[in-house]
């Protein structure tokens, strides 16, 4: 059995512990009226965020020193547990609120299935490219079996329902399968197969919801309806200019933009930062998402290249997804910003996956006897 240590990556510490600095200053801006309006008093938020995050760093200094090939090892285990708990949504266990029943209650606390399903698809399909690595290109046992596994995955959490996070677990598998290797051809397949489904849904749609579908490039059309929450934001970011109107000025979070501290957060920073600090806010995402990928790439084992690659992936298409949202560039979501948007699952997941990729900058892995980690130029499969 063999080890190699190393220092962990000190750049993608450095901008998680900033990102979530700022992120518990903008939920208390963000949250201060909607509190006090609620009777909860101003700090509700700011206390739940500060405690999320103390969690979420305590759980990421814990899996930096965690070898990250016990994932591999406990894979089979991972992805069972978690298909679990999304069955159990769909009984009295399951929580409901808002219309969705994405949360097991337990007392006090809440947890979401969902949420760690990405987790669960991360290192299920990191497991099966790495011990089959072999299959790949193979149709019948390379891509079909992940394949339908994320759609297992995607018919679990849609019907909660939530199409966005569903629609990420399986956008994060497909790029995962093209960094183990599995044929474009196939890939390519699904991915018109999915197009195909949009366009159904899309034609089959009526009313609100096809609304909500068509509409979203132009929200001011309905601007007191579906959109009214996406024309706020834009008023928001608009308000901004160039170097905002200061923290803790915005107008939008006095209950006209609701819940300003969850997807909509990205609005309420443009507005008290302006231009400048959604800039800088990007640069740090493009930071921390450029040093994990570059970290995934020089590995050479292929279960860290693969493990890496979807964490990278996974927190791109969040940024991006929820970033479109905001500024109408796409239909609402409910995509959160990692690390700055409220939410105690999501900040404490995302923590964790970086705790793993602090793992895997280290090179931090125990083999099983007899397995040699495979040199980076076999990890595309």
């Amino acid at each position: 059995m063999t080890k190699a240590r190393g220092k962990i990556d000190a750049l993608i510490l450095l901008m998680v512990v900033i990102l979530v600095i700022f992120g518990v200053v903008m939920v208390f801006s963000a949250s201060f009226y909607s509190t006090i309006s609620a009777n909860e008093g101003p700090y509700y938020y700011l206390s739940l965020a500060v405690r999320y995050a103390v969690v979420g760093f305590i759980l990421m200094i814990i899996a930096s020193f965690v070898p990250y090939r016990i994932y591999m090892k406990f894979a089979p285990a991972i992805v069972a547990l978690s298909l679990f708990l999304l069955l159990i949504l769909y009984t009295p266990l399951g929580h409901e609120a808002g219309g969705a029943t994405r949360w097991i209650k337990i007392g006090s606390l809440t947890f979401m299935p969902g949420e760690w399903a990405k987790f669960a698809v991360i290192v299920g399909v990191a497991w099966y490219y790495t011990k089959y690595a072999d299959r790949a290109k193979s149709f019948l046992h390379g891509f079909l079996p992940v394949a339908v596994g994320a759609a297992v995955y995607f018919y679990l959490i849609e019907e909660e329902p939530n199409l966005s996070t569903a629609l990420i677990i399986v956008l994060t598998a497909l790029v995962m399968m093209f960094i183990a290797g599995v044929r474009i051809a196939y890939l390519a397949g699904i991915a018109a197969l999915g197009f195909a489904g949009i366009f159904y849904m899309i034609q089959s749609a009526q009313g609100e919801h096809l609304t909500r579908i068509t509409n979203f490039w132009d929200p001011f059309s309905d601007a007191q309806g579906d959109f009214y929450q996406t024309v706020q934001g834009l008023l928001a970011l608009g308000s901004g200019g160039l170097t905002g109107v200061g923290l803790g000025n915005s107008v939008e979070k006095a209950l006209w933009l609701p819940e300003a501290q969850n997807d909509f957060i990205f609005a309420i920073i443009g507005e008290e930062t302006g231009f400048i600090g959604c800039i800088l806010v990007l640069v740090a995402y493009i930071i921390l998402i450029w040093r994990c990928m570059l970290i995934a790439m020089r590995s050479k084992d292929r279960f860290a290249v693969l493990t890496g690659g979807g964490i990278s992936i996974l927190f791109a298409l969040q940024v991006i997804l929820n970033i479109g949202v905001v500024t109408a560039s796409l239909p609402p979501t409910g995509v959160i910003l990692p690390f700055i948007s409220y939410g105690g699952n999501a900040i404490i997941l995302f923590m964790f996956l970086m705790g793993i990729m602090l793992n895997i900058s280290r090179g931090d892995a125990s083999e099983a006897p007899g397995r040699r980690s495979r040199p980076r130029q076999e990890s595309a499969g």
